[in-house]
C-alpha cells in the first residue's frame, strides 16, 4: 500500500507562536523537533495499518533554505523516504503512481477561523480569503485537491480542533481527525502533551488506513473556479500577469480552468 503524508508546522502539539515555525527565530528549533516525532508517530502508525511505500512532503514554508525543508533527517524514522526544499504541491510522483491514501499531519485553520491556532490561508501577510467554486477553503482543501486530482482519498488530518472541523466538513464525517490541542485565541491553546498526542496520531492513522473507503477523493467540481482575495493590490503582483489569470478587483485574482488542477497550475507556478 502506497500512502504520501503531508505535512505542515503549525497544527503540531506545543506549537502556538510564529518563532516555533520561522526559520532561524529562537524557538524554531524546538518546533522542528515536535514536528518531526509527530510525522515519525504517523509513519509508525501507517506501517501498522499496511503500508508498505511511504513517502513524508514536508509542505511547511519556514522562510529561506528552511521552506520545505523543516525536518530534522537524523531523528526521521527509517522506514520511510521524504521530499525536502520542493515546491508546494508540486511533488507529484507517487500520485502518478497510483496512490492508496493520503494522510495530513499538523495542519492548520483557513484564516479567519475563531479559535484556530496560527490560523492562516498559504501566507498570513498576503493572503485574505481563497475560494474553490465560491466555497471558502484553506490549505488542507489544497492538499486534498492536490491528491484528488489523481484519485487519492485523504483518510487522516491532524492539529487543533477548528483544523479538525474544517476538514470534516470539507471531506466528510467519515474522515479520521486527531485533535492535539484546542485553541483558546489565534496564538494559545489547551495542548494534549506531545507524549500522549503521538500514541493518538499513530493509532489514528493505523485505524485511518484500515477504513480507507470512508472518504472519497475530494473534488472541488467541474468546472473549476479558484478565487484568491490578497490584503493589498501590491501581493497581487505575482499572480495578475500569468496567463489564464484574470483580476477582478485590485485584491481579487480568478483562475478558471475545466478542472481543478489545471486551474491551479496556472495561477501558483
Amino acid at each position: 500500500m502506497r500512502v504520501l503524508i503531508m505535512t505542515d508546522m503549525e497544527g503540531v502539539s506545543g506549537i502556538v507562536d510564529w518563532q516555533q515555525v520561522n526559520g532561524g527565530a529562537p524557538m524554531y528549533e524546538e518546533g522542528r523537533r515536535l514536528y518531526t516525532e509527530e510525522i515519525n508517530a504517523a509513519v509508525r502508525g501507517a506501517r501498522a495499518g499496511g503500508a508498505t511505500e511511504m513517502v513524508v512532503v514536508d509542505c511547511h514554508g519556514a522562510g529561506g533554505g528552511w521552506s520545505f525543508n523543516s525536518l530534522i533527517p537524523e531523528l526521521l524514522d527509517p522506514g520511510c523516504d521524504w521530499v525536502a526544499h520542493h515546491t508546494w504541491t508540486g511533488y507529484t510522483e507517487l500520485l502518478e503512481q497510483g496512490c492508496d491514501a493520503a494522510l495530513f499531519v499538523g495542519m492548520h485553520a483557513r484564516a479567519g477561523t475563531e479559535n484556530g491556532v496560527l490560523s492562516h490561508t498559504v501566507s498570513s501577510e498576503a493572503w485574505h480569503n481563497l475560494y474553490f467554486n465560491n466555497v471558502p477553503v484553506g490549505e488542507t482543501a489544497i492538499n486534498a485537491a492536490l491528491c484528488g486530482n489523481w484519485g487519492c482519498p485523504v483518510v487522516l488530518v491532524t492539529g487543533d480542533r477548528a483544523t479538525c472541523q474544517e476538514a470534516r466538513d470539507l471531506l466528510g464525517a467519515g474522515l479520521t481527525t486527531v485533535e492535539v490541542k484546542q485553541g483558546l485565541t489565534r496564538f494559545s491553546a489547551r495542548q494534549i502533551p506531545p507524549a500522549r498526542a503521538r500514541p493518538m496520531i499513530e493509532a489514528g492513522a493505523r485505524e485511518a488506513l484500515q477504513n480507507r473507503k470512508a472518504v472519497a477523493p475530494y473534488d472541488p467540481g467541474k468546472p473549476c473556479e479558484i478565487r484568491v482575495e490578497v490584503v493589498s493590490p501590491d501581493k497581487a503582483d505575482r499572480f495578475r500577469h500569468k496567463a489564464g489569470v484574470e483580476t477582478a478587483d485590485t485584491r481579487t485574482l480568478v483562475s478558471r480552468a475545466e478542472d481543478w488542477w489545471t486551474a491551479w497550475k496556472q495561477f501558483w507556478f
